[in-house]
């Protein structure tokens, strides 16, 4: 029915005609205005943003984590020294410093990146490794298996291959649904309809 209570009527252009000649919208762009109200990402803007986490994830576990974890393990034939955390911090990002005796001589060193032990606060004693020929490479004891590193290496690589899994499905789900649509649209025009 009409607006005025006139039944409706179809023209081929995909409008519904009352009586009265007042057109309403019954077509596609009705169902574009739903979707868009009822909201949500598209599945390009999924597509590009499960890219973007994976190549992200992908380049924080082989650029920053696994070299940072190989560097902690070298470290495990180094010498061994008591020390105290001299600055405390993000130890995880690198931002922890030692105080110890190497040789006679105090040295002060930056702990590695994906070092732990960020909880402990400055002046606690640990235990650590570090090179003979240079006392400013060094490591927590507790780290030179790999410590944090190794560990935000697994995961981070392990979410990129998530997503770059999330990836390629939403891939193929764009190719189906396009080959769907354009089959749909070459019937509806070989049959004399408007191609949606």
């Amino acid at each position: 029915m009409g607006e005025t209570g006139a039944p409706l009527r179809h023209d081929p252009k995909g409008m519904v005609k009352g009586l009265d000649g007042i057109s309403t919208d019954a077509g596609a762009s009705s169902a574009r205005r739903q979707h868009t109200a009822v909201g949500g990402l598209g599945p390009c803007t999924s597509l590009l943003m499960a890219l973007v986490l994976a190549l992200s994830l992908g380049a924080l576990s082989t650029l920053v984590m696994f070299p940072a974890a190989q560097h902690l393990r070298s470290l495990q034939d180094g010498e061994r020294a008591r020390a105290t955390l001299h600055t405390s911090g993000a130890c995880m990002a690198g931002q922890c410093q030692v105080r110890f005796v190497a040789e006679g001589r105090t040295v002060v060193a930056d702990l590695p990146v994906g070092s732990g032990g960020g909880k402990n606060s400055a002046g606690t004693r640990l235990t650590v490794r570090y090179k003979a020929d240079d006392p400013q490479v060094v490591a927590r004891e507790e780290d030179v298996g790999g410590g944090g590193a190794a560990l935000l290496a697994a995961i981070s690589g392990g979410g990129a291959l998530i997503f770059l899994a999330i990836s390629v499905v939403a891939a193929v789900f764009l190719a189906r649904r396009r080959r769907s649509n354009s089959l749909t649209n070459s019937i509806s025009v070989q049959e004399g309809a408007p191609p949606r």
